[in-house]
């Protein structure tokens, strides 16, 4: 592992995997913050209460990660010398590609025309396409330790869940924002 990249499962107190459970992350989560509350250290030195604002700012950042399953996966596969987002990652395949730029073009057309069956639909394919991603992620990594095949599923899933977003704003009538990344 890289000595770079900070440990964020051992904060924790939890196992280095992708599959993860998420009420347990957020107990444990509650527990670190609880243990540098401010009001814990209102009697403390500058040095503690400040060294218990790091921890608290870590302990965020280390949640936020974590909790989101492309971030997570990322993380893992960075934890692994294994790049997953940015530059040098290489790209998805063709065949991905292709149905990003027909899922993006489904839906600009949908938003033009308030077509809210058809951007029901793509709301139902594009969620079955991220939860066979996230099985491919959790095989990858929990299963196989392959991270180069995780990373380049991490890559698919970062589009698909930019895809739901763009998806849910089109839902509440806030138009996608369509653009080619």
């Amino acid at each position: 592992m890289s000595s770079s990249i900070p440990e964020y499962f051992a904060l924790f107190g939890l196992e280095p995997q992708f599959a993860l459970d998420q009420d347990r992350l957020t107990q444990n989560y509650r527990a670190v913050l609880a243990q540098v509350h401010p009001d814990r250290f209102a009697g403390a030195g500058p040095m503690e209460r400040r060294a218990a604002v790091q921890i608290a700012s870590h302990a965020n950042q280390a949640y936020q990660v974590l909790r989101s399953d492309s971030a997570r996966a990322a993380y893992l596969c960075a934890q692994n010398g294994t790049k997953a987002d940015g530059e040098g990652t290489g790209a998805l395949e063709p065949s991905f590609l292709e149905l990003q730029m027909h899922w993006r073009e489904s839906l600009a057309d949908a938003v033009a025309s308030s077509d809210i069956n058809t951007i029901e639909s793509l709301a139902a394919e594009v969620g079955a396409s991220r939860v066979h991603l996230v099985e491919q992620i959790a095989q990858a990594i929990d299963m196989r330790r392959d991270f180069p095949a995780a990373a380049k599923a991490v890559r698919a899933l970062m589009f698909v869940d930019k895809m739901n977003s763009e998806i849910e704003r089109a839902r509440h009538g806030e138009g996608a924002s369509i653009d080619s990344h």
